[in-house]
């Protein structure tokens, strides 16, 4: 019940910071989705961190799961991400659409490289 607890506390907090995001970061004059693309890219060096980070430091199952599943899995948002690479396309913007689609993949992989090694270099 503890671990339900902590993906829902998290998962509610991450969300949160997801919304609050997109309203400091509208999306561009095309309707590129810029805030969709920033909380991604956060929740992806925030997971990394945190992987390497709490793995090594033992910290209880509740903690992993309020962080990583929660925290991370609702700032985060594929459908979203999806649904506006679709958008895009379909609203005759399909160089942005695969900009979109290509900066997500590879700063998404990024961030979670950088965040593990940050998470390396501070040990």
């Amino acid at each position: 019940m503890l671990n339900a607890l902590a993906v829902f506390v998290g998962g509610g907090l991450g969300s949160l910071c997801r919304y609050c995001l997109s309203l400091f970061l509208p999306s561009s004059n095309i309707g590129f989705p810029i805030a969709t693309l920033m909380a991604n890219v956060c929740a992806c060096f925030v997971l990394g961190y945190l992987t390497n980070y709490l793995l090594r430091d033992n910290l209880s199952d509740h903690w992993k799961l309020l962080l990583g599943t929660g925290f991370c899995g609702g700032f985060s948002t594929f459908s979203t991400f999806s649904k506006e690479t679709l958008a895009l396309s379909q609203v005759g913007l399909t160089m942005w659409a695969v900009v979109y689609l290509i900066l997500s993949l590879v700063l998404g992989v990024l961030a979670v490289f950088f965040g593990i090694y940050l998470a390396n270099v501070k040990h």
